[in-house]
C-alpha cells in the first residue's frame, strides 16, 4: 500500500490544509485553519499478530511482509488529540495512565508538558470508548484527577459503564453520546458503534476542513487501510466494526479532509485516499518516539 509522510501538507487538489508547527518526543502541533490540533503521544502497547481477524471471523493467515513486527508483536502506538480555537478546548481520548501496568504507556502527562499545555485549561473531555488505554488517563497515577477543572466527560452512551471503581470520582461529569450531537462549535461526536457499543468518532471543523478523531476504528495502519475488511479479535462486533470502518474510509476520501487515529503511528494524523480495492495512507508528519 501507498504509506508515507509528506512534508509539503498543502495540496491544490485538495483545498484544506493542516500545517505542522512544532513537534518533540511526545507531541506534534499542526494549525488546521482557525484551530490548533495537539498529538499528545501515551507511548504504545504491544499485541499479537493472531488479534487479527478476516472476513469469517478466523485468525489472519497472510500476514503481509509490509507489517512490521516488535520482535513477534504488533507495534501499536497509543495517541490523544488537543485541539482548542485559543479559547475553548476539547481533550478527545486520555492514554492510559498507570493502568495498563507497562512502562511503555502513560507518559501523555509528559506530552501535555513538553507540548506547553496546562492540564487545568482542560475542562471536556471526549472519549473514543471505554477501553483503558483511551479512558484511565482522566486518573493520575497517584490516583488524583489528572483535569482539575474538568467539567465535561463525552462518551458513548453504550460505554458509560466504565465509570466505576478507579474512575468513579469524574462519574458524575459524565455526558453520555446517544445521538450525533455537538459538544462544541466545531466538534460533533458520532456514535460508530462496533468495537464497542459506545464507540463514538469526533468530526472536528475549521475553516479549512474536516478532521476525523477516531478510537480503535483501525489498530494496523499498515494493513487496514489496504485490506479495510480485516477486523480485531477485541471488536465487539467485528461485522459492526468492520461496517463503521468502510463508512468513516469512504468518508475520508472527500475533499479537505483528514484523519486523526489513537493507533496510527504517532503524531497519527493524515490524508486518507483511494488505492486499488482499498485505501493509502498519507501521514501529514513523519513519526515520534
Amino acid at each position: 500500500m501507498v504509506f508515507y509522510w509528506r512534508r509539503a501538507m498543502c495540496a491544490q487538489h485538495y483545498g484544506g490544509s493542516m500545517r505542522l508547527i512544532s513537534s518533540g518526543r511526545h507531541h506534534a502541533t499542526f494549525e488546521f485553519g482557525d484551530l490548533q490540533v495537539i498529538s499528545l503521544r501515551d507511548g504504545y502497547i504491544d499485541m499479537p499478530p493472531t488479534r487479527l481477524r478476516d472476513e469469517d471471523g478466523h485468525t489472519l493467515d497472510d500476514l503481509p511482509a509490509a507489517v512490521p513486527l516488535a520482535g513477534d508483536n504488533l507495534r501499536l502506538s497509543v495517541n490523544a488529540f488537543f485541539v482548542t480555537d485559543g479559547t475553548r478546548s476539547v481533550l478527545i481520548d486520555t492514554g492510559a495512565s498507570n493502568a495498563w501496568h507497562d512502562p511503555t504507556m502513560g507518559l501523555i502527562y509528559d506530552a501535555f508538558d513538553e507540548a506547553g499545555i496546562d492540564r487545568a485549561q482542560v475542562t471536556d473531555v471526549a472519549i473514543t470508548h471505554k477501553h483503558e488505554d483511551h479512558v484511565s488517563g482522566l486518573i493520575a497515577p497517584d490516583g488524583s484527577e489528572a483535569f482539575t477543572n474538568l467539567e465535561r466527560v463525552w462518551i458513548g452512551a453504550g460505554d458509560t459503564s466504565v465509570f466505576t471503581g478507579r474512575l468513579e470520582p469524574v462519574r458524575d461529569r459524565v455526558v453520555p453520546v446517544s445521538e450525533k450531537v455537538a459538544i462544541n462549535d466545531w466538534t460533533t461526536a458520532i456514535p460508530t458503534p462496533g468495537h464497542t457499543p459506545g464507540h463514538t468518532v469526533y468530526d472536528v471543523r475549521s475553516g479549512t476542513g474536516h478532521l476525523l478523531i477516531w478510537g480503535d476504528t483501525v489498530h494496523v495502519p499498515t494493513l487496514q487501510f489496504e485490506r479495510p475488511n480485516v477486523s480485531w479479535e477485541l471488536d465487539g462486533n467485528q461485522s459492526q466494526a468492520r461496517a463503521a470502518r468502510a463508512t468513516l474510509l469512504e468518508q475520508l476520501t472527500q475533499p479537505d479532509h483528514f484523519v486523526a487515529g489513537a493507533h496510527l503511528d504517532s503524531p497519527g494524523i493524515a490524508r486518507v485516499t483511494p488505492s486499488g480495492d482499498g485505501y493509502a495512507l498519507e501521514y501529514l508528519a513523519p513519526p515520534i518516539g
